[in-house]
């Protein structure tokens, strides 16, 4: 498809730089085929059934950002998929200066060393540690990789507790799953009396996620793999809801790739312990989720895409000029809104 079909025009003003306080006080637009409607995160559970089943994402993001130094030359880093123990796969600015062989040094007592180097500025880099002692390191030494639109991308201390979900526990993510941004516990709470099922997976979102789609046609856009569990607990859950009428729900376009990843063409939910580059646009198949929770995306993004495939190029559209009229807010820390998918 034509990636300029998913393009649109948004107001530097309408980007959020901070999330509301209390979380649960965003706004949400509730967007299913009888039309649009406004209301308030904290009002999510009058859109569900109980019986429902609400999906989240418990990645957890890790100080995935970091500046070393080549010699005399200063080099960024940003770590987007995790390949082993010791070694992970990252953006590097400027990457012309590196090489295979070549170690970057990020202080006296940590290091990487570059193994491979890939197209358009990636490189494989193998750290002087693994495991649990390469993420005390990153603790120590890395910064929180905000997307670019938000300040820059420059990270500071309240950015620590304010771009983690109450459900990240699972390090490994280096963005976000921004939908579970806007959860407080008396609205989980209130869904829980409500009768709406809960459960969680963990997919480790990438700094691919950022990239833009510089391609004219969709089908020439390469996705970066991002890595998932779905554990054979949150498969029952989610396949015995389905079974007695639940519907189910994703928090993030995050749980949605990965549910779909998992799913069988039967519309059951498998284990599922792998990598997932699952590229979602119109013309695809809904195998199980039936409802969406998500923020506001970038234009000609592959997000946008997604969630035109799920309720409809015309009516998402329509969603995001009702939006950008209303001043909803958008991106990583704006609003929310709810898709009911087109064929449910």
């Amino acid at each position: 498809m034509d990636v300029n079909l998913f393009d649109f025009d948004l107001a530097r003003e309408l980007i959020a730089e901070r999330p509301v306080v209390p979380r649960d006080s965003a706004r949400l637009l509730h967007v299913a085929p009888g039309g649009l409607d406004d209301a308030c995160v904290r009002d999510l559970p009058r859109f569900l059934r109980p019986g429902d089943i609400l999906v989240s994402n418990d990645t957890r993001v890790i100080p995935a950002r970091l500046f070393g130094r080549k010699g005399e030359g200063g080099v960024e880093l940003t770590l987007h998929e995790r390949i082993g123990l010791d070694s992970w796969k990252a953006f590097a600015r400027p990457a012309k200066k590196l090489r295979p062989g070549d170690r970057v040094r990020f202080a006296d007592d940590f290091s990487a060393e570059v193994a491979e180097k890939g197209e358009a500025g990636e490189v494989t880099l193998r750290f002087d540690r693994g495991g649990d002692d390469l993420m005390l390191a990153l603790d120590a030494y890395g910064k929180l990789p905000l997307p670019p639109y938000i300040r820059k991308g420059c990270a500071d201390e309240r950015d620590r507790d304010d771009y983690q979900t109450l459900f990240a526990r699972e390090k490994g993510a280096v963005a976000a799953p921004t939908a579970g941004l806007h959860f407080t516990p008396d609205l989980l709470a209130a869904i829980d009396a409500a009768g709406i099922l809960r459960t969680t997976l963990t997919l480790h979102v990438g700094a691919g996620t950022f990239l833009p789609v510089k391609v004219d046609d969709t089908k020439d856009h390469r996705m970066h793999s991002e890595r998932g569990v779905v554990t054979p607990e949150t498969a029952d859950l989610v396949n015995r809801a389905k079974a007695a009428g639940g519907r189910v729900v994703a928090v993030g376009t995050t749980s949605l790739r990965l549910l779909e990843s998992a799913a069988g063409e039967d519309g059951n939910l498998r284990p599922f312990d792998g990598a997932t580059d699952i590229f979602i646009t119109p013309g695809y198949r809904f195998k199980l989720v039936d409802v969406l929770m998500t923020n506001f995306h970038l234009p000609k993004s592959t997000l946008f895409m997604l969630v035109s495939a799920f309720a409809g190029l015309d009516r998402m559209q329509a969603a995001y000029a009702h939006a950008m009229a209303a001043g909803y807010r958008f991106y990583s820390y704006g609003d929310s809104c709810l898709l009911e998918r087109k064929d449910a």
